[in-house]
């Protein structure tokens, strides 16, 4: 009988070890997808910041050009001062898409998540299990009844 026990012991150790191990590997899947998908996203953020680039700069020239053919004709200065406000636009257009700003972006990231974590909380706190049971109870609760508001109104029962 004590070997039967023993044995019975061992095996729900083995066990335990065996699922705190996938677990583990379950959570490291999870992480690596997480982050997959983050640089996916970021990727697809920064060829759009650069379409735009395309984009807005053949505008810019466009722009600028027709500005300066005007100036030409006009000698007025104020053809050329819409200049002003798109060249600051493609600057900084330039920047995001083939420059450093996305690096900026992240260290001024890191400097909130270090020195100003009280911005990052949620409003009313981090959803725990309870609370997202009771948010989806009253949901259903919610959907019952306009099922029930509407069989009334059209006539059926």
């Amino acid at each position: 009988m004590g070997n039967v026990n023993k044995s019975m012991m061992e095996a729900t150790r083995r066990n335990q070890e065996f699922m705190l191990e996938t677990q583990r590997v379950q959570l490291e899947r999870q992480i690596h997808m997480q982050n997959e998908m983050r640089e996916k996203m970021m990727s697809l953020q920064i060829a759009r910041s650069r379409e735009l680039l395309y984009w807005f700069g053949t505008f810019y020239a466009v722009a600028a050009i027709g500005m300066v053919t005007g100036f030409r004709r006009t000698r007025k200065p104020g053809t050329l001062v819409p200049l002003l406000p798109l060249t600051f636009v493609l600057a900084y257009q330039a920047d995001l898409a083939y420059g450093s700003k996305i690096n900026r972006i992240k260290m001024e990231a890191e400097n909130i998540i270090m020195f100003e974590h009280d911005l990052l909380s949620l409003p009313m706190g981090v959803p725990t299990p309870a609370s997202i049971d009771e948010a989806r109870e009253r949901q259903e609760e919610t959907k019952r009844l306009n099922k029930a508001l509407h069989q009334h109104r059209s006539g059926y029962y």
